[in-house]
This record gives structure tokens, C-alpha cells and sequence, in this order.
């Protein structure tokens, strides 16, 4: 098979006079990928559906003012922390670490990073190859106390497309000092198209048999919970719009939806192995997702309200588009019990998430 192409070009200038890039991956494919350097993001993947036509399924801001203002994560690495750190309090080795509280609408909590997060910064970037494909590496260096955590941090990212159409991101970094690091992308993904009304006629399964509840902050309550008998039982496909539908309190808290974590099943090796696979049943689109984290988060949108457009022009409304988000589980560093997020000096962060994309029937839905 062959190398999948790769492209190059300026896409956009900074405030301060910077270049943001545009890297486009597997050029005159079936499938491609475009990632930008501003927040080391994943801005459209173009698929095929059952008849061969072609379509970008990831919801993005079209503009520079866009991808600085609300659509800042559409896309973006996430990081140095994903999710949610309650209260902004960060204990590692017997000292609280302050981090930024971020009360507007998120409840006092650290989201994402803080405020200034990874998905803010310009990347640099290289030509890269390997096993899983050919596309681009990205690089940032965090400085010791970057929205107050410890450590300087040097973070890549890499977006590997192979000859089949599969995108393989693989994360990792190093440190200094004791940290904690949990990165994760926040595409949002409509496989009708981009723009294409709501995912509430998409069908997702979640390899899982529980989940993180949350409380008003969307901060996890504790343990995890049994899916069940509830609308988290992903375990065979359901229809996004019949589940969210049911009078749940959690989905209340939530807005109306999903914006919780998934504890997925995991393997005796720790080894990648699919734990979502989304399905568009008019297009035929199916997207299965694999990863080697503990945790999916699954958003589904509930918040957007219509003052997003996106490039095709359109309007992004409640459910225009649904986040799986590969990751540790929310608010680890206040969490014992949940699996660590905590980084060394000598030690090497490693995580690799898959997307590969099928067309066909995916099963009897509920």
C-alpha cells in the first residue's frame, strides 16, 4: 500500500503575528485529516459513507476568532489535565497546588487545563512516520508552575494516518518535577457531516459495565456505579435520542445529556483494544474508537445553543455533535481510588487512541 501524502500550508496568522499550520494528512484519499497547530488540533476527517461519498464529520470553528473564543477545545489536545480537577486543588507529595478557578459556568472547578490550557498554545511541528502510518508531530514545552501546575512539561502529540484510513494519535510526555498529566482530544464528531443536524439519530456502544455519577459541578461523586437498568448502559447500541429522552437526574445535572466517564473494561495486558463504536445508520458511517486509557468521556453536546457556526455555514445547536474522549478519569489527583495520573521525572507518559472508520449495518438498536 501506499504512504499516505501529506500537506503542508500556512492557515491563519495570530494576534501576535505567529503562523498557524495546516497539516493535511493521507492527500487525494479516502480518508484525510487536516490538524492545525494551534492547540495541536485534529480540524476536519473527511470519510467516506455506503455510496462512496465523502463528507468532514467533525464540527469545528471555521476562524481564528472562533477557535479563540467558543469553539476553542472543537478538536483541540487537551491538557496538562483533561476534565475536571475539583476546586482547583491539586495535592502531589503532601503540597496543595492552586490551580485556576474557573467559575464561570464550570462551577469552581478546573477544566481542561485551566484557562490557558494546551488547546491555547501553537504547537511546533515535523513530518513524522511509523508503524501505524505518516503525518505530523507536535511539541509544546510546559514551564514549571503553567496554570499553576508543578513540573515543566514537555508534551508531543502525533497524528499517524495509515494506507486503510485509520488515524492513530499517540501522546506522550516528560517532566522534571512531580506533576500530573492527562491528555486527551476533544473532536466532536457528527458522521452525517459536518453541520448536518443533530447526533441524536446516531447509535453509540461504550465497552463498559460502569461509570463515574457526578454531581451540579459535573465533578465525579466517588465510586463508580453500575450501568445497568440506567441510560449508561452502552453495552449494546442504542440510539443517542431514546436514551437521552429518559427522566434521569444525572442526565439533568448534565444539561440534558451525557457528560460523563465511562470506567471501561480493561484487558488483562493494558493493551489497545476498541471501547466505542459510534454509527450513523443513514450514512452507514461507523467509527470505532480504541484506545489504552482506563476512561471515555462522552459529551454530547448539550450546551450548544446556535450561536456556533461552523464551516459549512450552519448553526451548531444542542447535540450537533458528540465527544469521546479518551482519558483518565476525572479529578484523580482528589481521587485515591481512581487510577493515577501522576508523573515522575525518568518516567514516560504514553497513551495511544485509534479512529477507524467502516461503512455498513452495525446491529439491532434499542
Amino acid at each position: 500500500m501506499t504512504i499516505p501524502a501529506i500537506r503542508r500550508e500556512h492557515w491563519a496568522t495570530l494576534p501576535d503575528g505567529r503562523t498557524v499550520e495546516r497539516w493535511t494528512l493521507g492527500a487525494g484519499g479516502a480518508v484525510t485529516a487536516e490538524v492545525l497547530t494551534l492547540g495541536a488540533r485534529l480540524q476536519a476527517l473527511h470519510a467516506p459513507d455506503r455510496h462512496g461519498r465523502r463528507a468532514n464529520v467533525l464540527l469545528a470553528g471555521p476562524t481564528m476568532a472562533e477557535l479563540l473564543g467558543g469553539a476553542a477545545y472543537f478538536g483541540a489536545t487537551i491538557g496538562r489535565y483533561a476534565n475536571r480537577i475539583a476546586h482547583g486543588r491539586l495535592p502531589l507529595d503532601g503540597v496543595l497546588h492552586s490551580l485556576p478557578d474557573q467559575s464561570g459556568g464550570h462551577g469552581g472547578h478546573t477544566l481542561h487545563g485551566g484557562p490557558d490550557g494546551f488547546a491555547t498554545r501553537l504547537w511546533e511541528a515535523a513530518e513524522a512516520h511509523g508503524p501505524a502510518g505518516s503525518g505530523v508531530r507536535l511539541t509544546l514545552h510546559s514551564p514549571a508552575g503553567d496554570q499553576g501546575f508543578p513540573g515543566a512539561l514537555t508534551a508531543q502529540v502525533t497524528y499517524l494516518l495509515d494506507a486503510h484510513g485509520a488515524l492513530t494519535v499517540e501522546y506522550a510526555a516528560v517532566t522534571d518535577a512531580p506533576t500530573v498529566v492527562n491528555l486527551t482530544n476533544h473532536a466532536y464528531l457528527n458522521l452525517a457531516g459536518e453541520g448536518d443536524g443533530t447526533v441524536l439519530d446516531h447509535a453509540l456502544q461504550v465497552e463498559a459495565d460502569h461509570y463515574l455519577p457526578v454531581d451540579a459541578g459535573i465533578v465525579p461523586l466517588g465510586p463508580p456505579a453500575p450501568v445497568e437498568g440506567t441510560p449508561f448502559d452502552l453495552t449494546r447500541p442504542r440510539t443517542l435520542g431514546r436514551i437521552l429522552a429518559a427522566a434521569d437526574p444525572q442526565l439533568v445535572l448534565a444539561g440534558g445529556g451525557f457528560d460523563h466517564n465511562w470506567v471501561l473494561r480493561e484487558p488483562a495486558d493494558g493493551a489497545l483494544r476498541r471501547v466505542a463504536t459510534l454509527w450513523h445508520p443513514a450514512s452507514g458511517r461507523r467509527l470505532e474508537c480504541l484506545t489504552t486509557e482506563p476512561g471515555l468521556q462522552v459529551y454530547t453536546g448539550n450546551l450548544f445553543d446556535g450561536s456556533l457556526r461552523g464551516p459549512s455555514g450552519r448553526r451548531y445547536p444542542a447535540f450537533a455533535g458528540v465527544a469521546l474522549e479518551t482519558q483518565h478519569f476525572p479529578d484523580s489527583p482528589n481521587r485515591p481510588d481512581y487510577p493515577s495520573t501522576v508523573l515522575r521525572p525518568g518516567e514516560h507518559y504514553r497513551s495511544t487512541t485509534v479512529y477507524r472508520f467502516a461503512v455498513g449495518d452495525f446491529g439491532p438498536l434499542s
